[in-house]
């Protein structure tokens, strides 16, 4: 996988990825507009009107944990087990491989599972082969990726891009976090058809010689 695109999703999706447990109250206490100055009843009712912003405070281990175990409902009792869930993997594995795991089952686009996957059906190259604009593309991608992605409506994802770039570039700019908005269907990918592949399917129960001898004898 292209350290590019590593770092590039951990700048638009997670910065603290690497310094939290799995949930980071900091993003919490941002999303849901929280501060110790409205005291407690002040800071629930606050936290209440803006709950709908959790998605935005979500880590990449809480996405994880959505992608692999929960259901996409936005009830509030799935948010418990999403972070309950993404304590218990911080537990059980390793930053670098919840990482792995995350760029492998996250949704890119419609139809599209897997970091590489989307790198070839966008770009055409590998997951590997991912040059900064295209690697950062592909971060902005994952907030909405059913209603803005490279080939659908890509205005937002542009503008998320070059705030990416600019902040691995070192320029201190603020990347606002994503809501859980995106519910619109939208055309699938189009792939490369298989004939670009130059495989050869065999007929069911062909071999290779036969398939070669009734070419021959058409």
């Amino acid at each position: 996988m292209s350290p590019l695109l590593q770092r590039m999703v951990i700048i638009g999706e997670d910065s603290r990825f690497r310094s939290h447990h799995g949930i980071d109250p900091a993003e919490i206490a941002d999303a849901l507009g929280t501060d110790r100055g409205r005291g407690l009843w002040g800071g629930l009712a606050t936290a209440w009107r803006n709950r709908d912003r959790l998605r935005g405070a979500s880590t990449i281990t809480q996405q994880l944990a959505k992608n692999l175990y929960l259901s996409p409902s936005r009830n509030p009792l799935r948010k418990v087990k999403e972070g309950v869930t993404a304590l218990r993997l911080e537990l059980a594995l390793p930053k670098d491989r919840i990482f792995q795991l995350y760029l492998d089952v996250v949704e890119w686009g419609p139809g599209l599972w897997g970091a590489d996957a989307a790198s070839r059906a966008y770009f055409g190259v590998p997951a590997s082969q991912l040059d900064e604009s295209q690697a950062a593309a592909l971060a902005a991608t994952l907030p909405h990726p059913r209603t803005s992605n490279p080939t659908f409506q890509p205005d937002r994802m542009l503008a998320r891009r070059d705030l990416i770039l600019a902040r691995y570039h070192g320029v201190e700019v603020y990347i606002p976090p994503a809501e859980e908005t995106d519910t619109l269907q939208v055309p699938a990918i189009t792939l490369p058809p298989v004939e670009s592949l130059k495989v050869e399917v065999p007929t069911p129960g062909d071999t290779a010689i036969d398939t070669t001898a009734r070419k021959d004898s058409l």
